[in-house]
């Protein structure tokens, strides 16, 4: 069973910074892409950052700059370094991974229960 555990999240006034982490149990995670994607009230969930298994990225243009992502494969975890934060960038953030689980070489999305990052003015 694949297993996501976020922790980081918090209050912060704007201008700070904050680390996401993810650790990942249960899958085959040098194989997976990892991901932050977050969820603002009334809004859609959408792609924060993204890093392949091979260490590619990609980032959601609004975080450009600003965010970066990284993965330490022997820690099964990702990182999400969050730094000049903006009051628009209050939302709760959820960790995907897309891979196989153990046992497993079948791939599929896996999501975290998701941490708060609440950005004051």
């Amino acid at each position: 069973q694949v297993q996501l555990v976020e922790s980081g999240g918090g209050l912060v006034q704007a201008g700070g910074s904050l680390r996401l982490s993810c650790a990942a149990s249960g899958s085959i995670f040098s194989l997976s892409a990892m991901g932050w994607y977050r969820q603002a009230p009334g809004k859609q969930r959408e792609l924060v950052a993204r890093i392949t298994s091979d260490g590619s990225t990609n980032y959601g243009d609004s975080v450009k700059g600003r965010f970066t992502i990284s993965r330490d494969n022997a820690k099964n975890t990702v990182y999400l370094q969050m730094n000049s934060l903006k009051p628009e960038d209050t939302a709760v953030y959820y960790c995907n991974l897309f891979g196989p689980a153990i046992g497993t070489m079948i791939s599929r999305d896996y999501w975290g229960q998701g941490t708060q990052v609440t950005v004051s003015s």
